[in-house]
C-alpha cells in the first residue's frame, strides 16, 4: 500500500504530527483551494436555483419535542455559518490529487442526491412567531436562504460528512482526543445551531445527518477497496 494513501496509518509512532500536518497542507494544496472554492461556489449556484423554482407543492415541515427544547439563539449564527471554514478542513489534509478527486466526487454525490430530493419533494420550516426585524443578521439570512431545501439539512449533512472524515484523517495522523473532541463539537454546534437559527427543524437536522454519515461511510469503503486493488 502506498505511504501516501490516505488510509496509511501516519506519521510513524514518534514522528511529529506538527510536521505530519504541515506536509499535508502543503500538499497539492493549489488543486484543494481551486477544488473547494469552485465546489463550494458551484454549490450555491444550484442551491439557490432549486430554491426559488420548486416543482411540486412545498410540503411544511412538522416539529417534534426536539424543536420545543431548542430556543430561539440568534447568537448562533456565527457557528451557523463557519460551517463554509468546516467544510474545508477534510480536503486540505489529503495528500494526493487522487484523493482530492475522489473526496470531490463524493460531496458533488451528496449534494446532487440532496438537490435531487428538493426538486422531487420541496419542503419548508414553518413560520415562526418570531420578529425577524429585531434581529438584523437573522433577517438578512432569510431574505437569502428563506429556509426551504429543509430535509436532509444539507447544511448539516456536509457538517456529518466532514465531522466522520476529519476524525479518520486524525486518527491517521494519530492526533490526541482532545483533537478528535474538538471536531466532534464543531459538528454538533453547527447542528445545534441550524434549530437555534430557525433554519431547520429536528427531522431535517436527523435526515440530514443520516443523509452524511451513509455517504461519508460509502466513500471510505469505495475508496479502501480501489487503494486494495493498487
Amino acid at each position: 500500500m502506498s505511504h501516501s494513501s490516505v488510509f496509511t496509518r501516519a506519521p510513524e509512532r514518534g514522528a511529529n504530527l506538527r510536521s505530519d500536518l504541515m506536509l499535508r497542507l502543503r500538499s497539492v494544496w493549489v488543486a484543494k483551494m481551486l477544488a473547494t472554492s469552485v465546489g463550494i461556489g458551484g454549490f450555491f449556484v444550484a442551491y439557490f436555483w432549486v430554491l426559488n423554482h420548486p416543482l411540486f407543492t412545498v410540503t411544511v415541515m412538522p416539529l417534534i419535542w426536539i424543536d420545543r427544547m431548542v430556543g430561539f439563539r440568534p447568537e448562533a449564527l456565527p457557528v451557523y455559518l463557519s460551517l463554509w471554514l468546516y467544510v474545508s478542513m477534510a480536503p486540505a489534509l489529503l495528500k494526493t490529487g487522487r484523493e482530492l478527486l475522489m473526496y470531490a466526487l463524493a460531496a458533488l454525490a451528496l449534494a446532487t442526491t440532496g438537490l435531487a430530493i428538493f426538486i422531487v419533494c420541496p419542503t419548508t420550516v414553518p413560520v415562526f412567531a418570531i420578529d425577524w426585524s429585531a434581529h438584523a443578521s437573522i433577517a438578512f439570512l432569510k431574505t437569502v436562504d428563506v429556509a426551504a431545501n429543509a430535509c436532509p439539512s444539507l447544511h448539516v449533512a456536509f457538517a456529518v460528512f466532514t465531522a466522520v472524515w476529519l476524525d479518520h484523517l486524525l486518527r491517521a495522523m494519530r492526533a490526541g482526543p482532545l483533537l478528535r473532541t474538538l471536531n466532534a463539537l464543531w459538528c454538533v454546534a453547527i447542528a445545534y445551531s441550524t434549530l437555534a437559527t430557525r433554519q431547520h427543524v429536528a427531522l431535517d437536522v436527523i435526515a440530514g445527518a443520516l443523509m452524511g454519515a451513509t455517504f461519508a461511510l460509502i466513500h471510505m469503503r469505495v475508496a479502501r477497496s480501489i487503494q486494495a486493488r493498487r
